[in-house]
């Protein structure tokens, strides 16, 4: 949303964050979530769903767990998920090097295929990965496609870049003038975002060609989803489309309308009151307003992503923020060059011109989550592309990392503008990536660290914002949740959940996730229950994929230590199939 002034054009488009939900967020009354993320009832808990109850799935069956598997897989996930217990394929280790000279390109590449890379990726290009895909899904499960190449350069090269890339002129030729928060700076000992992160691709901005060709790789990867299975996934991350200054600034204009309307609410006694509960009277914010410049009347507006991507719209006037103690509005920075003009508008376009393909080959669009520096932008960016085209059906998803502390605050505003507005909310829900570099960086630069104290507080957080997703859903069946977790509790909270709120697997409203090559103990007997349950799949050439293969197999690292149980039903299938005489089964499509 915005404001429009009639004699301010710098202010009707400096409140481009929605930070006016405050003003109509008044939510119809509905069940309240225990803090241990246990269910709400109502009315349509003690109903039946429309095609009846969500079953219940017995994820301790392995001949159902296991039955799309030959005996090989079976003990090449053994022999992988043993491997990555050890450094093996820590990223850029001697070893990893040292066996690429012995063995040479091509033997190394084989070698792969036999383990790391037959394991958790599907194939080299969009025709190679097409068995897998349609194999996977004659037993239930779907495909998120995930082109997973990746540079693989060297950490002084990668701070090179983020530095070159997030710094704009205007602030390198006024350094110590600005007035920019820490934590939507720069900064050089965090600028190689692959530091801490294991389970998420990272790009790095080169050039607005290289930005091109990520987004015909993205336009590829669509196809291949709509042409290899129905109601397929395309995943895709904002940082590989444009120079990422932009989504600093953004993110930091976002947050600081945020903060003022937070502070503006507290004035009139809402102080310490959910995001959601949070009010403000129109006539106090248009006084308040109209002493920081603004004349004239004051409407509420929405932000329409036509004008964000037209060219005649300049997107340096939405970097502007209210100084309260100045009285007045200022832009973020001075100024931009003409090219960086171009560049912050080139990114929106490449996302149009992307969400227009998934829309032509009937797939649905996943945007992944970020950095929190990065993240305001991103969600809003994706939430405004909701608006436009989730009007009939959900086409767009967004992704919320629910170890943030502020996780179910975003989560119950989304759906409480969805729900106004009447367009389909449309969710996925994941615990997060960027855990340890995010302290660390909250911690080294000195800014509130975003992530909750513990574990246990973003499982119940993960819980808190999922149950209010189903209740949602429950109400008016314009949701759309996917629970990507490899957390086994929380699955079997989600079908629980399900049962009591009358939500049933055939509605294709609550969809599962996990990684291709992990938890198919959970995925397959979903699947074969008839929930919508989809393997996030990556693929790309050996080399390229190398990068995600290491950080991949560090995450299974920590992963396979505390998950033995996967381990477990590994052997006593394999000992059963022994047993049985079926060692040498074959999945009969």
């Amino acid at each position: 949303m915005f404001i429009n002034a009639k004699a301010g054009p710098a202010l009707a488009r400096s409140a481009a964050d929605l930070p006016f939900k405050p003003l109509y967020l008044s939510r119809r009354l509905r069940s309240s979530t225990s803090a241990t993320g246990g269910g709400a009832e109502h009315d349509s808990a003690r109903s039946p769903g429309r095609d009846g109850p969500a079953a219940s799935v017995d994820f301790d069956q392995t001949q159902r767990a296991y039955k799309s598997k030959d005996s090989l897989e079976l003990l090449r996930s053994l022999v992988v998920f043993k491997l990555c217990s050890y450094d093996f394929l820590r990223h850029e280790t001697p070893g990893k090097k040292t066996c690429l000279h012995i063995l040479g390109q091509r033997a190394f590449d084989q070698l792969m295929k036999m383990t790391f890379y037959g394991q958790f990726v599907a194939g080299e290009d969009h025709l190679a990965i097409r068995p897998l895909i349609q194999k996977n899904q004659a037993f239930g499960v779907g495909s998120v496609l995930d082109y997973s190449v990746e540079e693989d350069i060297s950490q002084e090269e990668a701070e090179q870049k983020e530095m070159d890339s997030c710094v704009s002129a205007a602030e390198k030729e006024s350094i110590g003038e600005d007035h920019r928060e820490k934590k939507y700076k720069a900064h050089k000992q965090f600028s190689d975002r692959r530091g801490g992160v294991t389970g998420a691709r990272t790009y790095f901005y080169a050039d607005e060609a290289k930005c091109d060709q990520h987004m015909e790789t993205f336009i590829k990867c669509i196809k291949a989803s709509g042409g290899s299975s129905m109601d397929g996934f395309s995943a895709i991350k904002m940082t590989a489309l444009g120079r990422p200054q932009f989504l600093l600034q953004f993110s930091e204009v976002l947050v600081k309308w945020r903060q003022f309307f937070s502070f503006l609410a507290s004035q009139q006694g809402g102080d310490g009151t959910e995001a959601l509960e949070q009010r403000l009277e129109l006539k106090q914010l248009q006084e308040f307003l109209t002493t920081l410049g603004a004349k004239g009347d004051l409407t509420i507006d929405m932000l329409d992503w036509n004008s964000l991507i037209d060219d005649r719209t300049k997107i340096s006037d939405l970097l502007v923020v209210p100084n309260v103690e100045l009285g007045e509005l200022e832009p973020l920075l001075k100024a931009f060059t003409e090219e960086e003009e171009k560049q912050m508008k080139r990114m929106l376009q490449r996302m149009d011109v992307l969400v227009k393909h998934a829309i032509e080959n009937g797939v649905r669009l996943m945007v992944d989550a970020e950095q929190t520096y990065f993240q305001p932008a991103i969600s809003r960016l994706t939430l405004e592309m909701q608006r436009l085209y989730n009007k009939d059906k959900p086409v767009i998803f967004t992704t919320y990392q629910c170890y943030l502390q502020e996780a179910y605050d975003n989560v119950t505003m989304d759906v409480e503008l969805s729900r106004r507005e009447g367009w389909h909310f449309a969710a996925k829900l994941v615990r997060g990536a960027y855990m340890y570099q995010e302290r660390e960086r909250a911690k080294d630069i000195g800014y509130e660290d975003p992530i909750n104290p513990d574990y246990e507080s973003t499982n119940i957080m993960y819980h808190r914002c999922l149950d209010y997703v189903l209740d949602e859903i429950a109400l008016t069946r314009n949701a759309n949740v996917m629970v990507a977790s490899h957390n086994e509790d929380t699955v079997k909270h989600t079908l629980r959940r399900m049962n009591e709120v009358g939500l049933s697997a055939r509605e294709n409203k609550v969809y599962f996730g996990q990684l291709l090559g992990m938890c198919d103990q959970i995925s397959f007997p979903l699947g074969q229950a008839g929930f919508p349950v989809y393997k996030y799949v990556p693929y790309g050439p050996v080399s390229e994929v190398m990068p995600y293969l290491s950080r991949r197999a560090q995450e299974n690292r920590g992963f396979m230590k505390g998950a033995l149980k996967e381990r477990e039903l590994l052997w006593k299938e394999l000992k059963r199939r022994l047993a049985s005489g079926e060692l040498l089964h074959r999945p009969v499509l």
